[in-house]
C-alpha cells in the first residue's frame, strides 16, 4: 500500500516544488514506484516535469470535478517509474465550482480517488498549493504524513506556526490518522551564519522529526525546472542530486510512521 505524503507550508518560496519534483525522482531512481499529484494551480511541478500546461488532456481538474477517472488522469513513465498526475491554472476554477456546488465528499474527494490506485505505487506524492483552501484540505485528507520544507530564512518558524495549526484541525474533524513525517531543510547556504541559526532555532523549537539531510542552496538546483528535468536526470552528480538522493534514502528508511 502506498505511502501518502503530502509536501506543504503554508508559506510560499520555501522548495514545496523542488522537493517534490526531485524526491520523487530520487524515490524512482531507487526501484520505488512513483506517483506524483500536482495540487497547485501554478503547475510548476507539471512544468518542471518537462510538460506543456498548456495541452493536457486530463489534470486534477477533471478529477476533482468527476470529469474523469484518476486512471484517466494519470500519466504514465514521465520518467521511469515515475507517474504524473498534471495541474495547470483550470485548477482555480475547482475551488469554486466545489463551493458553490459542493459534494458530499467535498474534503475527500483526493482521497477517494487514490484509494483506486494506492496499491499500485509505494510512494504518492502531492503538491499542495501554499494557501489554505479546499485543495489544500483534500490533500490532507487524503495523506497519511505531511513533509514540510522549511527553507533557511528569518521567518521560516512563522509558516511553520500556521501549518501545524492547520494540520491539527485537519486532524480533528477529516483525518485523525494524520502525521507530520517530519522537516526538510531546504535552500542552505553555508556561507552565512543565518542558515546555521535557522537550522538551530527550528532544532531548538520543535517537537517534530527534522531529517539530518539538508538541501543546498544551488544554482543547478534553480535551473532544472526551466529544462523540464528533475536535478537526478540534469545533473546527476550535483550536490543537489545527491542531497535528494539521501532525503529519499531517509523517507524509504522510516518504518516508524
Amino acid at each position: 500500500m502506498g505511502r501518502i505524503i503530502a509536501v506543504a507550508n503554508q508559506k510560499g518560496g520555501v522548495g514545496k516544488t523542488t522537493t517534490t519534483i526531485n524526491l520523487s525522482a530520487a524515490l524512482a531512481e531507487m526501484g520505488k514506484r512513483v506517483l506524483v499529484i500536482d495540487i497547485d494551480p501554478q503547475g510548476n511541478t507539471t512544468n518542471g516535469m518537462g510538460l506543456d500546461k498548456t495541452n493536457l488532456e486530463n489534470t486534477v481538474y477533471d478529477l476533482v470535478l468527476g470529469d474523469c477517472t484518476i486512471q484517466e488522469a494519470i500519466l504514465h513513465n514521465v520518467y521511469d517509474r515515475l507517474d504524473l498526475i498534471p495541474a495547470n491554472m483550470d485548477l482555480a476554477g475547482a475551488e469554486v465550482e466545489l463551493v458553490v456546488n459542493p459534494k458530499p465528499n467535498n474534503s475527500s474527494i483526493l482521497k477517494d480517488a487514490i484509494g483506486e490506485v494506492q496499491e499500485q505505487y509505494d510512494f504518492i506524492l502531492l503538491d499542495c498549493p501554499p494557501s489554505l483552501n479546499i485543495l489544500t484540505v483534500n490533500s490532507l485528507t487524503a495523506a497519511n504524513t505531511v513533509l514540510v520544507p522549511i527553507q533557511c530564512e528569518y521567518y521560516a518558524l512563522e509558516g511553520l506556526s500556521q501549518l501545524i495549526n492547520t494540520i491539527e484541525l485537519v486532524q480533528s474533524r477529516l483525518n485523525a490518522a494524520l502525521k507530520i513525517e517530519g522537516i526538510v531543510f531546504t535552500m542552505y547556504d553555508a556561507r552565512t551564519n543565518l542558515s546555521m541559526q535557522v537550522v538551530q532555532n527550528v532544532q531548538a523549537n520543535v517537537r517534530q522529526h527534522i531529517y539530518q539531510t539538508i538541501i543546498p542552496r544551488s544554482v543547478r538546483l534553480a535551473e532544472a525546472p526551466s529544462f523540464g528535468e528533475p536535478i537526478t536526470v540534469y545533473d546527476p552528480k550535483s550536490t543537489g542530486a545527491q542531497a535528494y538522493r539521501a532525503l529519499a534514502k531517509e523517507i524509504a528508511a522510516r518504518e516508524d510512521l
